[in-house]
């Protein structure tokens, strides 16, 4: 990564950020969305709104997280109630899954925008979002909300490089997704598998594992932890505790993916049949 590109595409995304009357960003906590949020805030001052959404896809630990970023730099913060239970195109689980449930989002958006009198809306997918399967950001273009970082061009690791640049405690946050991207296609989604896929990647988070996810294959828990601590995960006291634990939450089988995290490794299947 050049840090000078980096900071040039900043510089851009700036001159986007200055144009805009009055902003509300789609705020999760993460890395991307906390320093879209941290240098609107800057530039806009007290023209910048943040929105959560308060799902059974997010975990709690996430949103209580999202909302104390907002209260120690003085944002003006909406959580909201979403609940995508109630989609059936959410339920069934489809490959196009993420467009409708963004589009969902999409709608309470500009619903909360109006009421406020807030022109534009963000949302902070990057550059690298663009190389994996995310229909979610179709349904967003075409509910017209922005996407400025990556009309800046900005990648995770220059997002990561400005944020720490910032003083952003978030920079190295480790990348979280939806709950609902644990369970295969074509499984259904069901507020059973959603708590217990959020209560078994909470037992390895009180652990002091950083980067992981819980597959949710049926009985099946499939865990994958980062490259660098997976001889943690195998030691004996440890792993007997991590097994005991996910019995409890209601899984029979205990997994280790022995390649670690990797990120969509969920659509592989879908690659797999756009080979075949």
């Amino acid at each position: 990564m050049d840090k000078d590109i980096a900071r040039l595409k900043k510089e851009t995304l700036v001159r986007q950020i200055k144009e805009l009357p009055s902003l509300l960003v789609a705020f999760s906590g993460g890395v991307d969305s906390s320093f879209l949020l941290a240098l609107a805030q800057l530039i806009l001052g007290d023209k910048v709104t943040a929105a959560t959404a308060s799902s059974i896809t997010y975990p709690l630990r996430e949103q209580a997280a999202a909302a104390e970023f907002a209260r120690q730099r003085g944002i003006r913060h909406i959580i909201f109630k979403s609940d995508e239970t109630g989609l059936p195109e959410f339920i069934s689980n489809p490959p196009d899954r993420c467009y409708h449930c963004k589009k969902f989002l999409s709608k309470r958006l500009i619903e909360l925008a109006n009421e406020r009198d807030i022109r534009y809306i963000a949302h902070a997918a990057n550059l690298d979002d663009l190389s994996d399967h995310r229909p979610g950001l179709k349904s967003s273009k075409e509910m017209g909300i922005l996407s400025p970082l990556v009309d800046s061009r900005l990648s995770k690791d220059e997002i990561r490089f400005l944020s720490m640049e910032m003083g952003l405690d978030t920079w190295d946050k480790p990348a979280m997704a939806c709950l609902a991207s644990r369970i295969p296609y074509g499984s259904p989604i069901t507020i059973e598998k959603l708590k217990m896929v959020e209560e078994a990647e909470e037992v390895l988070a009180e652990n002091g594992f950083r980067q992981f996810r819980v597959r949710h294959h049926d009985s099946v828990a499939r865990i994958e932890v980062g490259g660098d601590e997976i001889g943690r995960i195998v030691e004996e006291g440890l792993r007997k505790k991590v097994v005991k634990r996910f019995r409890e939450i209601g899984f029979t089988y205990i997994s280790l993916d022995l390649e670690g995290y990797t990120p969509g490794s969920m659509n592989r299947d879908l690659e797999n049949a756009e080979r075949d």
